[in-house]
């Protein structure tokens, strides 16, 4: 079928000279209208403020991975691998790339709250003009200032674009894949579909597998789409796939190539080896549930009541971090406000773009738009909807942009022929639904401003009222006219935005005026347990709280307390109470469930000792678990700290006989008990999950590890922690 040219899109002179390049990507097109360019330049402006605005109140947002930066400045191999510690015993669980930005940063500006968490805010404020400039380059500037203000507004891509975490830099990647498949399918050129795999390549490098949801979305909009014959587009799409091996897969190889004793533990792998974690732990390990580098910490658990260790071993599946999983998951308690506001209206958007291009060619431009960005929302909504494996609500964020596209460029078709009857009707419908979609999130979160939800009922009921009566503007001349007809304009396209954009805002306001902190964030407000079903419960199976759900999604402040010897944590004698759930002393969010999992810091006698027994020693200290250890190089200057058994103290580093081996050549001088993940209650460490009957009686190599400390050196306190020195062994032993 031959192409032909797109129906309902405003005719544009060719982009100029270089446009294609990066570094133009938002330079104003000729025909855009004088106000386009300043409109960006607000957004762009506005999203800065939102993200930027208080950003230091986070502290260290995610500890696990601001102590991998850190260890990042001060070694080249730490910042190559990804290393938990400078001394380079084990890595994070993700891939290196999304830390190499912020280490670069904290290089030259030095290791601080900022120099980590602004390079995210300016991800965010990139990913909001690429998708600016993707939609813009078809649709015009209305559509694109929509789909980035719903971008930027989505509450998920405010808390992820202020917090350290792979999903921010990894959501920048993919959305300049879609720029680059945009511009393919526009020129049929193979540099662009080789260009859309680099950046998919480069996502893979952010947070693997992760990065591959929106393949299928990008391989379907140009085989369908693309000018060039079938098979041209069959070997550009394999040559986009080469391009996208070559720019993930080398840094693979590095891994696998370098051997085992000149390079860290790959953490969270079972084996030591890269591709049991990314095919396993962060791959398909997600999608069934069967995550090797987590299922061992159960392995022993007995069955026991609701919040006993059986249930938390269900929790480490999707049941307790992002609810049960099924078709409404993005649409419940605890993902519904994080990023589903729009989901509906760009549902019926992606119904409208291949209605009205029905009879177009292969080539039309809305039909391309609809599978590209359609198709991106369906299969990565779907893939999060279902996975049975670990599934945190922040994992959404990649959906806004989809997201942000569809809205926009639905409403600019539809606005265009908005005196049709078909037109008309469709735009109310999605305003009523939108509206009163609105109106149930916000219940959810009752008392808090309950007027917004009466507010966005209205506008959305008074802009479908106007747009079905026709007050719309008309063709003429005269003064009273044109004034007629920008009033017939603007007021019911503001009372849409209202119906749209108030409720993302309010709760992107209140997401950046609030402290974040730990492994599982959650934007907005607190919601009622009332509100929330069934898969809405409180930690580990019991019964959520209200005012629960800020820091863990549904789990309240899960991560806050960290155990003997951090600020904040609880003695040892309250280790029962820990594992039963988060309605515990402390407020509503009660007390961090699994002993940390961020927010916390080391006590200040115990940095000092660190940071003063670290010279001549490659780790100053050893603990159980890497999140303790991230917190002690935090609050001891960037000190290296081993992680015994790595994120959750289950990984088989070291065995025992190699961490005597390390302690006999003086390698390691102190062993912190009882702190953090793996501490006191936590998992895998003195006393917690790590097996039948913990640490201490397990037989993990974090535990045979732990349990030889214990009987062969004294134990001294310092600043309520219990700490080993290993080079004064006791007495008779």
């Amino acid at each position: 079928m031959t192409a032909t040219p797109t129906q309902a899109e405003p005719s544009r002179p060719a982009p100029p000279a270089g446009a294609g390049r990066l570094s133009l990507l938002l330079r104003a097109h000729p025909a855009d209208p004088a106000w386009a360019r300043p409109a960006l330049a607000a957004l762009l402006l506005l999203t800065a403020v939102l993200y930027l605005a208080g950003l230091d109140s986070n502290g260290w947002g995610n500890e696990f991975y601001a102590a991998a930066a850190q260890a990042g400045t001060t070694s080249w191999k730490a910042f190559l691998f990804g290393s938990v510690d400078s001394g380079n015993f084990i890595t994070v669980d993700k891939p290196a790339g999304f830390l190499w930005v912020m280490e670069l940063s904290a290089r030259i500006f030095g290791v601080s709250s900022w120099s980590l968490l602004v390079p995210q805010a300016l991800a965010g404020v990139a990913t909001v003009g690429v998708l600016y400039t993707t939609v813009r380059r078809w649709f015009g500037p209305p559509a694109g200032l929509v789909a980035g203000a719903v971008m930027a507004l989505a509450p998920v891509a405010t808390l992820m674009f202020r917090f350290d975490d792979p999903d921010a830099l990894l959501t920048l990647m993919i959305t300049l894949a879609g720029y680059a498949m945009t511009r393919a399918i526009e020129s049929g050129r193979t540099r662009w579909v080789a260009l859309a795999g680099v950046f998919v390549g480069a996502g893979f490098l952010c947070k693997y597998m992760a990065a591959f949801m929106v393949l299928p979305a990008l391989a379907l909009g140009y085989l369908w789409a693309g000018p060039p014959r079938l098979g041209k587009r069959v070997v550009q799409l394999l040559t986009g796939g080469g391009a996208l091996l070559l720019t993930a897969g080398w840094w693979v190889a590095v891994v696998l190539l370098t051997p085992a004793a000149d390079r860290p533990f790959v953490g969270s792998s079972t084996d030591n080896n890269i591709i049991n974690l990314i095919l396993g732990y962060n791959g398909f390990g997600r999608l069934t549930g069967n995550e090797a580098g987590r299922a061992a910490p159960f392995a022993g658990a007995e069955p026991a009541a609701a919040g006993g260790p059986a249930a938390v071993a269900r929790g480490f599946g999707g049941g307790a971090f992002g609810g049960s999983g099924g078709i409404t998951r993005l649409l419940s308690a605890q993902y519904g406000g994080q990023v589903g506001w729009l989901i509906p209206a760009a549902l019926i958007a992606v119904a409208v773009m291949l209605w009205v291009s029905r009879r177009a060619g292969r080539t039309d431009r809305t039909r391309a738009a609809a599978l590209l960005w359609g198709g991106w929302l369906v299969v990565t909504g779907l893939v999060l909807s279902y996975m049975q494996g670990i599934s945190h609500t922040y994992y959404v964020v990649v959906l806004a942009p989809a997201i942000g596209a569809l809205v926009g460029i639905g409403a600019a078709k539809l606005w265009e022929v908005r005196r049709t009857w078909f037109a008309r009707v469709t735009l109310a419908v999605t305003l009523l639904v939108t509206g009163g979609w609105a109106w149930l999130l916000l219940g959810r979160s009752a008392g808090w401003l309950p007027w917004l939800r009466v507010v966005i009922v209205i506008a959305a009921a008074g802009a479908a009222a106007l747009v079905l009566a026709g007050f719309a503007p008309r063709p003429g001349t005269g003064r009273r006219r044109a004034a007629l007809a920008v009033a017939g304009a603007t007021v019911p396209a503001c009372l849409a935005l209202v119906a749209g954009l108030a409720g993302p805002l309010a709760y992107s306001v209140d997401t950046a005026a609030t402290p974040h902190a730990g492994a599982s964030p959650s934007a907005g407000p607190a919601v009622l347990a009332g509100a929330r079903g069934p898969a809405s419960r409180g930690a580990f199976g019991s019964p959520g709280a209200a005012g629960s759900g800020r820091d863990f999604g549904d789990f309240g402040d899960f991560g806050r307390d960290r155990g003997p010897g951090f600020e904040g944590g609880t003695p040892a004698g309250d280790r029962e109470r820990r594992l039963g759930g988060v309605a515990g002393p402390g407020g509503a969010g009660g007390t961090g469930a699994f002993g940390g999992l961020g927010g916390g810091s080391a006590s200040a006698p115990l940095a000092a000792l660190l940071e003063s027994g670290a010279p001549g020693y490659r780790w100053a200290a050893a603990t159980v678990g890497s999140d303790s250890a991230a917190a002690l190089e935090l609050s001891a200057g960037g000190v290296p700290v081993m992680a015994i058994g790595g994120f959750s103290g289950t990984d088989p580093a070291p065995t025992l006989a190699g961490f005597r081996q390390l302690a006999a050549a003086h390698q390691v001088h102190y062993f912190v008990a009882a702190g953090g993940l793996g501490g006191a209650g936590g998992l895998g460490g003195a006393g917690g999950l790590g097996g039948a009957g913990g640490a201490r009686g397990g037989g993990s190599d974090a535990a045979q590890v732990t349990a030889w400390v214990e009987a062969h050196f004294t134990a001294q306190t310092v600043g309520g922690t219990t700490v080993y020195n290993l080079t004064a062994p006791a007495a008779g032993t």
